[in-house]
């Protein structure tokens, strides 16, 4: 028996042979084209909008995270510029299955260079293109194996549209080489409850038919385990799902210290299952989803309709609402239509709002709106704020507009720097921890090579979440947690003994997080918090705060 070690998603273990995800297809070999250009582009236009059909379709039946990011794919294989790329190569003399592979690889490289939240998308993109040159070739695409048994799967990276419909009565849980606890297979693996390890750098040494036991809690990967081994994970899987049916409470410590939980959402839609699931509220709300598919910012109207339908579901519940983010990875060209060197760096989030005034008042008056046609608490957040100045830019906006409770989201380094003023010019701040680990240490959230950096146990990203929390205390004002971070039982302790006052999830997780803080006690909680805080490194930090009883 040996073990080794990756990123653990969610707290599930699972037994089971490997079985290991096929290569992907052969890249096309460049040799000239030998029929008509017209005909090869017309296959290839057949080829993207079907590829496109189906993610849309997979998407649809998948709901959920998983939808959105499915349709963003889909919105590749019909990127306008894309099209016109491989068109070019076909008129130079490629064939379409190469102009396809040439085009897609330089645009893939090019997110790469320009980081931030463009590199998360290369794997993305990769996905499309492989999908694409198997419909052209008539061949099926590459994906999640076949079986008769249930197995664990192994894959370097997992594409959106394989996590999105994985058979959960066959694949018992998820091994990945690349990726960190946000990468989007993380992110889906969590919101559907699927046991997972990313980030295993030694994943090669397990072979298609090794029984293995992945815990997902201790981060492990028990290869040919004894039966005793097994016997161990299946008691403790049996106490995991008695955990998941337990009876729904609101958020507490043990010592009765309340911790609201609630749930990141993106769509109205979800929220009938978060409310199943024992969400008391909405703790991010992503309105992108009304942006992102329109040529024009959707009318007051539009807007409002959507928001009083979310609103009307959490009758009398808190709802918090992120304003518009768009930029980085989600351009919008009517909100901002230049080309920047590096655009996670540049103008997005309330930048991009501010720019856009208009867009930004638009928002918040159809939000006002819904606010005073509903019984919920609305409270809304600007994305992306940088420091005082901007905070108060954007609460004394809303609240001129109509708006009650208005804060902003820590998701950059110098907002948790200046967090005693901040507070003194919101009503309460929103820590997006996805986006905070990402900028403290540099480090994209897809690229494998710097996977371990990527994580939110890391002693930098505490320290700035403690500032936030403190300077919350001190003012007396909400400090919550939006990220994923949230989501990872053990560091939801660290978090409330770090000063948070609520955390907001994917739905999926509820359960887990409200069993380990009902095991735990104020006290307790920030004595790990302390321990997590001198350690030098995220692995020690979690080893430090596992330690403290």
């Amino acid at each position: 028996m040996s073990q080794i070690q990756g990123i653990g998603v969610g707290r599930g273990i699972a037994t089971g042979p490997v079985l290991t995800m096929p290569e992907p297809l052969a890249e096309p070999a460049s040799i000239p084209r030998t029929t008509d250009a017209d005909v090869e582009k017309s296959a290839v236009a057949e080829a993207l909008e079907a590829v496109a059909v189906e993610l849309d379709d997979r998407g649809a039946r998948a709901g959920g995270d998983a939808q959105h990011v499915l349709e963003a794919q889909a919105m590749m294989a019909r990127d306008p510029g894309l099209v016109d790329d491989v068109n070019q190569r076909i008129d130079d003399g490629s064939t379409g299955e190469r102009a396809v592979f040439e085009a897609f690889e330089a645009f893939r490289e090019m997110l790469i260079g320009l980081g931030g939240y463009m590199a998360e998308r290369a794997s993305d993109l990769s996905d499309v293109s492989q999908r694409v040159v198997a419909h052209l070739r008539g061949v099926a695409a590459p994906g999640v194996p076949d079986s008769d048994t249930p197995f664990i799967l192994v894959a370097r990276d997992l594409a959106p549209a394989d996590t999105a419909l994985l058979d959960l009565e066959k694949v018992l849980a998820l091994v990945t080489s690349e990726g960190g606890p946000t990468s989007h297979t993380a992110i889906l693996a969590r919101s559907r409850s699927i046991p997972a390890i990313v980030g295993v750098v030694d994943a090669d040494q397990l072979t298609a038919g090794t029984v293995v036991i992945v815990d997902a809690g201790a981060g492990t990967i028990t290869i040919e385990p004894s039966s005793s081994d097994i016997e161990s994970a299946e008691l403790r899987t049996a106490e995991l799902k008695k955990i998941a049916s337990a009876p729904i409470t609101p958020g507490a410590l043990a010592d009765g210290h309340e911790v609201p939980l609630m749930a990141n959402l993106g769509r109205p839609s979800e929220a009938a299952d978060a409310l199943a699931l024992g969400a008391e509220g909405v703790g991010l709300f992503r309105t992108e989803f009304l942006f992102l598919d329109s040529t024009s910012a959707p009318t007051v109207r539009q807007q409002r309709e959507a928001y009083t339908a979310l609103l009307t579901a959490f009758a009398g519940k808190k709802v918090v609402v992120r304003a518009l983010d768009a930029g980085s990875d989600k351009p919008l060209a009517f909100l901002n239509d230049s080309e920047e060197e590096n655009p996670a760096l540049g103008l997005r989030g309330l930048r991009a709002l501010r720019a856009k005034e208009d867009i930004l008042r638009e928002q918040l008056t159809a939000l006002a709106e819904a606010q005073a046609a509903t019984t919920a608490d609305l409270w809304v957040m600007a994305p992306m704020v940088a420091d005082p100045a901007e905070a108060e830019y954007f609460v004394t906006l809303a609240k001129e507009l109509g708006i009650k409770v208005a804060g902003v989201m820590a998701e950059v380094p110098s907002l948790a720097l200046m967090a005693r003023e901040v507070a003194g010019v919101s009503d309460f701040v929103s820590i997006g921890t996805n986006d905070l680990t990402q900028y403290t240490l540099a480090a994209d959230r897809l690229l494998g090579s710097v996977a371990h950096y990527q994580d939110p146990w890391h002693p930098a990203v505490l320290r700035l979440i403690a500032m936030l929390g403190e300077a919350g205390r001190e003012a007396g004002k909400p400090v919550g947690v939006c990220g994923e971070a949230a989501a990872d039982p053990d560091l939801a302790v660290v978090l409330v003994g770090l000063g948070v006052t609520s955390l907001s999830m994917t739905p999926a997780a509820l359960a887990d997080v409200r069993a380990e803080l009902a095991r735990t006690t104020l006290e307790q909680a920030k004595a790990r918090a302390a321990a997590a805080l001198a350690a030098p490194s995220a692995a020690e930090a979690r080893s430090a705060a596992a330690a403290v009883g």
